[in-house]
């Protein structure tokens, strides 16, 4: 920690020097950089995050085209508390506030963070989260048990795409970078027809990525070859009724050779893993004034998606080339009579479809003397995921589940003064989860679900609203596919997260400088953690056994900090921090110890994993004239546990970014560099013995890396 809070000192210093050199030119130049109004859609009705009660973040596509982001896990450090688990592959899963998943293997995940992608459901399956063509990225801290129900338990992360526009427009672009990297996309929208307008944008992504494989001489075994496609049409059915359909294509072929006996980016693997998905989906949305005093929303939505995770679990076949011990260059390669050969596949498909239908009130739609706004709505959705896992050591496995849910939910916004108001929210919900594998694991079971919500916010005046909510979040229990886990871990119970969050939304100087802060505090009952422990046999190769278990507390609290500054007419400042703290409580286990026999492992008060103590986010952005714009930026996170397992921990990091932009009417010319520094930045870690060298006798910490540093040249041609 001591580390991060130097570096973050540093950062902070450098910004405030740089404030007064920029500021003394800024008044020479003539184009302005501003602050606009931010709308969030994820909410019942379109709210300025100003005035939404609760810790949001909304990511625009200026900052997207600042990071040159090209997946939303490169935007994310824009918000307080939010971190993610990737390294080599594109990022599955997120955590909010020290809550979410980092992997799936064999068993089905119930996710904390769900992530929406123009109203489908695409929690889980990250891969498809790329930005071309995005609007903005809103990201909901905190249970969205109202709103969005079981897959929203620490927030939910909305993406939400350009719209179909009445007017002709369209652009193209293009980028070229190091690691033989470009990229190609283009969108075009306009009016089909009288009251019907069309959008659509294609986008390929490619890259060699950045591992060099020795064993088989190539350094194209984690590239980056990924197609995504939107389509969207938008008809006015009338002057009150407006029918919208959204098609989703993403064709993600990446590979996935990322682990490394020295932690750096070579690998030995001779059978390297790939990292694919391909999803089509759509959705039909309609909305429609049916009279002055109510509207109906409603939504259709299917998905369907295929993935494969696969990958070289031995890491050196047995055979290799180290620069030291007694295996010299100068001698060939050293061989091992300790190696072994061994892959892992994970074969998935997905198919999600979804009806969700509300009524909200129109202007003369209030109730109890005009004092309430209201909400209610019924939501039902089918899961199906299927799994084949092809491994080495194994015989086959297959599993298959089902899920059904259906919910109930409405919301009440009370005014009880002038500048006071008061916000009841509730969900109920019937989960059904019918799991079966080749292990003859049975289990169907049936729960009832609630979460909800009570929020007052007050307006202290004109530019600033504060707020105090209490909110209940859920994720339900399940069934462990594992037949190696005793009877009493076979089944898990259901998380519910109580939530107390305190904020303060502020516009100042002219509404020149708008600052959100958050305090919340976090009681996670019956906390969901998972486990992993070593089941590898005598004398071969290690083997992991994952299952999830609960503690039967957890603590989260924090605060939360975003600002952006409009220090002049062509400077602005942003700022994002984050403080955290978590803990188990109450939560032990059993575990192997050197001799293989039984050993007690107590969590009491230790830290949650992926829950860095602090995190920040920082940049300016600067006009230098008509036609430049330089923006520079920094992002750092604090140490963190890798695993709820073992006690193996990241090093802190602070990574800087930059680039300068020309535009010239249509043609705009962007340079850019990620990670200026070149920093390793440790993403994900995991523990054990995997090292031939010697004989896979100790445990070791291994870990996978961040992206090293990135540069390219982007065009767009905008008409």
């Amino acid at each position: 920690m001591k580390t991060l809070v130097l570096s973050l000192a540093r950062t902070l210093s450098f910004s405030s020097l740089a404030f007064s050199s920029l500021a003394m030119s800024a008044e020479t130049a003539t184009d302005a950089v501003v602050l606009d109004a931010v709308t969030v859609s994820a909410d019942f009705r379109n709210t300025d995050v100003q005035n939404l009660p609760e810790a949001v973040t909304v990511i625009g596509a200026d900052q997207i085209e600042a990071r040159s982001a090209k997946h939303l896990e490169s935007v994310l450090s824009y918000a307080p508390n939010v971190n993610f688990s990737s390294g080599a592959s594109r990022g599955r899963f997120f955590q909010i506030r020290g809550i979410g998943e980092r992997s799936q293997f064999i068993d089905p995940v119930n996710p904390s963070v769900g992530l929406m992608i123009d109203g489908i459901d695409m929690t889980g399956l990250g891969g498809a989260a790329t930005l071309f063509d995005v609007e903005q990225v809103e990201i909901l801290r905190g249970p969205q048990g109202t709103r969005f129900g079981a897959n929203a338990l620490a927030g939910m992360i909305n993406i939400k795409s350009k719209a179909a526009t009445k007017e002709t427009e369209g652009y193209v672009e293009a980028k070229v970078g190091n690691y033989n990297s470009y990229g190609l996309g283009a969108a075009v929208s306009g009016s089909l027809a009288d009251n019907v307008q069309g959008r659509i944008a294609v986008n390929s992504n490619q890259s060699d990525g950045y591992m060099e494989n020795v064993y088989l001489d190539r350094k194209d075994t984690n590239s980056i070859d990924e197609v995504v496609a939107r389509g969207k049409l938008a008809a006015q059915l009338s002057a009150d009724t407006e029918l919208r359909f959204d098609y989703l294509y993403a064709d993600i072929d990446n590979g996935y050779d990322a682990f490394s006996l020295d932690n750096n980016r070579t690998t030995y693997a001779d059978e390297p893993g790939v990292d694919t998905q391909d999803t089509h989906a759509f959705s039909l949305q309609l909305d429609s004034k049916l009279n002055s005093a109510v509207l109906l929303e409603a939504e259709i939505t299917t998905a369907k998606s295929d993935t494969e995770y696969s990958y070289d679990e031995d890491w050196v076949f047995g055979q290799y080339q180290f620069n030291y011990g007694d295996c010299l260059v100068d001698l060939g390669p050293c061989y091992t009579p300790y190696g072994y050969n061994s892959t892992d596949q994970y074969l998935r498909g997905y198919q999600r479809n979804s009806i969700d239908m509300r009524l909200l009130s129109a202007e003369n739609g209030r109730i109890f003397a005009n004092s309430t706004d209201w909400v209610v709505g019924i939501y039902h959705q089918t899961r199906n995921e299927d799994l084949t896992r092809n491994y080495t050591w194994d015989p086959q496995y297959t599993s298959e589940l089902d899920v059904t849910t259906t919910s109930v939910y409405g919301e009440l916004t009370t005014d009880i003064s002038a500048t006071s108001r008061i916000i009841y929210g509730m969900r109920v919900e019937q989960w059904r989860n019918d799991f079966v594998n080749s292990f003859d694991t049975n289990s169907d079971e049936t729960e009832d679900l609630f979460g909800g919500q009570v929020t007052y916010e007050t307006l202290l005046n004109m530019d600033h609203l504060t707020y105090v909510s209490l909110a209940r979040g859920y994720k339900p229990g399940g069934a462990n596919s594992s037949n190696v886990i005793s009877e009493d871990k076979r089944t898990f119970d259901t998380e519910y997260n109580n939530t107390v969050e305190v904020g303060l939304k502020s516009s100042m100087l002219d509404g020149e400088l708008v600052t959100r802060v958050a305090a919340f505090y976090i009681q996670r009952k019956d906390q969901q953690v998972k486990q992993t422990f070593d089941s590898q046999a005598n004398n071969s190769a290690p083997q992991f056994t994952e299952f999830v278990d609960n503690a039967a507390e957890g603590l989260n609290q924090g605060i939360e900090v975003e600002s952006h500054w409009q220090l002049t007419h062509q400077l602005r400042w942003d700022l994002a921090l984050g403080y955290l703290q978590t803990e188990f409580v109450d939560y032990s286990f059993h575990q192997k110890d050197e001799n293989g026999d039984p050993e007690l492992i107590v969590k009491d008060g230790r830290s949650q994993a992926h829950a860095p103590e602090y995190s920040l986010a920082t940049g300016l952005v600067y006009a230098i004239n008509h036609a430049f714009t330089f923006s520079i930026e920094s992002e750092a996170k604090d140490e963190f546990y890798f695993s709820d397992s073992h006690d193996e921990k990241s090093k802190a990091y602070v990574l800087w970014h930059a680039r300068i932009a020309y535009q010239q009417g249509p043609l705009q010319m962007a340079l850019f560099g990620r990670n200026l520094t070149d920093q390793d930045q440790e993403v994900r870690g995991f523990s054990f013995a995997n090292d031939p060298r010697d004989g896979f006798a100790e445990d070791h910490n291994y870990v996978q890396l961040g992206a090293p540093r990135l540069v390219g040249l982007e065009a767009r041609y905008t008409f």
